[in-house]
């Protein structure tokens, strides 16, 4: 099987997440301080510190952009079939298809007994993992995330009701009831963003931020897994007008390069321009739709 043993399982939630995980230099473009192939140990805190923020992708996500679930390694066990295997209280009945176990969903303390009544939950939704950065994948990365074993945070066995409660939501909406798993489940969703080189939104990380300001600052441990594109910087600023220029504006603000107005109509209409390329700097603050070297010219 792919995933790692029970014990390797039971000690990464013991301590809210230490499984090793494999790593590409992304790690090194993401600010974790490591090279291709080593281990990142960091704080809970410091994780979180060093999440990318970004707005999230608003659009596109289809679930069938992520292939699961799959038989990797061919021994007849697709993926949630290995993780009902690995994750039994009991030794499991059944091979190729689980039929009976013991399973305790942590995210509500139900005790399960038949897998009929459990889903596979992705621990970062994949919706979640596509708005976050798994758009810009190709359709064999995000076949890797939707299937992943190499992490036992990745994917858990939990309760189809507290899976379905949960959706696509990430924790600034929706949190375990078992409030004694929030730490673990905060832990391990940032393992697994980080994981995978996925950015968080701003309400995302505060809420993050905010059950981690009572989880005692736990050490996590994460690799890299593929090589997942390390997110976008954020956009640089428009560029200020020198303080002179500055000086002259009329009163009010803009929401375009040009601090006065929002558009050369506005400009116009109180007798400003035409601007000239090469002599107004105002002609840098808007654009030349036919390239004739003047805007703002009605």
């Amino acid at each position: 099987m792919l995933r790692p043993p029970a014990a390797l399982l039971a000690v990464a939630l013991l301590c809210a997440g230490c499984a090793e995980m494999p790593q590409s230099d992304t790690a090194v473009q993401a600010g974790y301080g490591a090279e291709s192939g080593e281990q990142v140990s960091l704080h809970l805190t410091e994780a979180i510190a060093k999440l990318p923020v970004a707005e999230e992708v608003g659009s596109g996500y289809e679930r069938d952009e992520f292939n699961h679930w799959i038989d990797a390694d061919g021994d007849c066990q697709d993926t949630r079939a290995e993780v009902l295997l690995e994750e039994s209280e009991t030794k499991p009945r059944g091979r190729c298809e689980v039929t009976k176990g013991r399973w305790l969903s942590t995210y509500d303390g139900v005790t399960v007994n038949r897998p009929g009544g459990l889903d596979i939950d992705h621990m970062v939704p994949l919706k979640e993992g596509w708005e976050s950065g798994a758009d810009r994948w190709t359709s064999e990365l995000r076949e890797a995330y939707a299937n992943d074993l190499g992490d036992p945070r990745a994917l858990i066995a939990v309760t189809a009701a507290s899976n379905r409660s949960k959706s696509d939501q990430d924790p600034a909406d929706w949190m375990p009831d078992a409030a004694d798993n929030h730490c673990t489940y905060v832990a391990d969703w940032v393992a697994v963003k980080i994981r995978w080189s996925l950015f968080a939104d701003p309400r995302e990380k505060a809420a993050l931020e905010d059950v981690a300001a009572g989880c005692g600052d736990p050490e996590i441990t994460v690799r890299l897994a593929q090589e997942a594109p390390a997110p976008d910087p954020a956009p640089e600023p428009a560029p200020t007008p020198p303080d002179d220029e500055q000086s002259n504006a009329p009163e009010g603000g803009s929401s375009g390069d040009d601090p006065r107005f929002d558009t050369c109509g506005k400009a116009t209409d109180e007798g400003y321009g035409p601007y000239e390329k090469g002599s107004d700097p105002e002609y840098d603050w808007y654009r030349d739709g036919d390239a004739d070297g003047t805007v703002c010219d009605r």
